[in-house]
């Protein structure tokens, strides 16, 4: 009987014709040999930390969770070399030891590091592209079981392809990282009346090093996030302190309080406002691997939508209208980050300065339908959706979002001609393999 994989949070289920656990590059390249001599795609997974059925597959799943070391550290450079399965949370604190630091993280860091390069998942910050574009070489097993080492010099097609590739070009099996010298992240959350920090939008994102904000629907209240970064030496908070905001505040009683509102929705409206008003300040200020991301227990549902910056007061005030208007049971915030524009092919913020927003539902409750209109209002901007979390996109529309999208499939179809990485996720949205079509 095959074996059963569920991603994160449970409701991607696919069972794959066996579950390969390479723990060396030699292994991993022999697991993908034997795939395709029996005919079999092949998918990797990191830590299944996507909404999507991204790595689902019926073929040959390849868990990267054995291969999490650190290769090599390039002090000098500022480059450190990892294997593919290395999560994001383990890479903090030996890089700090080195005096390096990733140059900027989401707020959550359980995925593996080419799990979340090839999503594009970002962090927020202005001047500061998402994570892929701090990879400067990696090595790519493709459908022969063979290396290739792909660098901006030796395959600058295939480089900018690769980064962000959705798994369908080939397994990762390591990734070279620019980092930036450790630095302390000041961190300063404030709430503050939306109409002001919508007023103040490009002051905010512009005068910060970091700045996002947090809105509940049926409120008037944005929860702002300014960062700044600084090499002083850290002066840490308790541990009291952050782990009553973090734990207590923000997991628990929010888990309280969506459980209540799952139970009676009606209350949504009063329950969001409730939780605006206990909004208050608070500050963290620490090396950036203890500051970037947080617990997240409560679990929830997520669709993001990248969209061009100009755009961003526009499009939240639709979202928060659309829910007001359709008195729709939200009990998550929106969640809004910026990021520089990029060059990596499928970038979510490819060529443009960019707009993230995100919208929620708790876990076990509908969110199809909230999910979809705000879809419809993102696809008015040019919306590109994120690659890991839930949209309802295909290859058709993505198509004249990305320049250059025929540049990414004459990389596909080079690498990978027989489409043996595809999956129907990556058929869904990048279209068929070429020999396919």
């Amino acid at each position: 009987m095959p074996p059963v994989w569920r991603n994160w949070t449970g409701d991607q289920i696919c069972a794959p014709s066996t579950i390969v656990r390479p723990t060396t590059e030699a292994e991993l390249c022999r697991a993908v040999r034997e795939g395709v001599a029996r005919g079999e795609s092949v998918r990797a997974v990191g830590s299944g930390h996507s909404f999507t059925d991204c790595a689902a597959t019926d073929g040959v799943m390849i868990d990267l969770s054995g291969m999490q070391r650190i290769l090599e550290v390039d002090r000098d450079a500022g480059r450190v070399t990892v294997e593919g399965g290395v999560k994001l949370h383990a890479l903090g604190a030996p890089l700090a030891a080195h005096g390096l630091a990733l140059e900027n993280q989401g707020d959550i860091d359980r995925q593996s590091i080419t799990g979340a390069i090839c999503t594009a998942t970002h962090g927020t910050g202005a001047r500061l592209p998402n994570m892929s574009a701090g990879i400067v070489a990696l090595r790519l097993v493709g459908p022969d079981g063979e290396v290739v080492e792909v660098t901006p010099r030796s395959d600058p097609e295939a480089y900018l392809a690769a980064r962000v590739s959705l798994g369908a070009l080939g397994v990762i099996s390591a990734v070279t990282v620019q980092c930036v010298p450790l630095y302390t992240l000041h961190r300063h959350d404030q709430p503050v009346p939306l109409g002001e920090t919508l007023d103040r939008l490009d002051e905010h994102v512009d005068g910060n090093d970091h700045f996002e904000f947090f809105v509940f629907p049926y409120t008037s209240t944005a929860l702002t996030r300014t960062t700044r970064r600084s090499h002083d030496v850290p002066s840490p908070p308790p541990a009291w302190r952050r782990q009553l905001q973090e734990e207590v505040i923000e997991n628990k009683l929010l888990g309280a309080v969506c459980r209540t509102g799952r139970r009676l929705p009606r209350l949504a409206p009063r329950l969001n406002r409730m939780i605006a008003a206990a909004m208050s300040a608070s500050e963290v200020e620490d090396h950036p691997y203890k500051v970037y991301a947080s617990p997240r227990s409560v679990r929830f549902n997520e669709m993001e939508y990248a969209i061009p910056r100009v755009h961003a007061r526009e499009a939240i005030e639709r979202v928060l209208a659309l829910v007001e208007r359709r008195q729709l049971p939200i009990l998550f915030p929106l969640e809004v980050r910026f990021a520089a524009g990029d060059d990596a092919f499928l970038s979510t913020a490819y060529a443009r300065d960019t707009c993230y927003i995100a919208v929620h539902q708790f876990v076990g409750m509908e969110y199809e339908t909230y999910f979809r209109a705000v879809e419809a209002i993102m696809d008015e901007y040019g919306g590109r959706p994120h690659w890991g979390k839930r949209h309802y996109q295909s290859a058709g529309r993505l198509r004249e979002r990305y320049p250059d999208w025929d540049r990414f499939q004459a990389v596909r179809a080079r690498l990978d001609p027989d489409g043996v990485f595809a999956n129907d996720y990556t058929r869904r949205v990048l279209g068929q393999p070429p020999t396919m079509r």
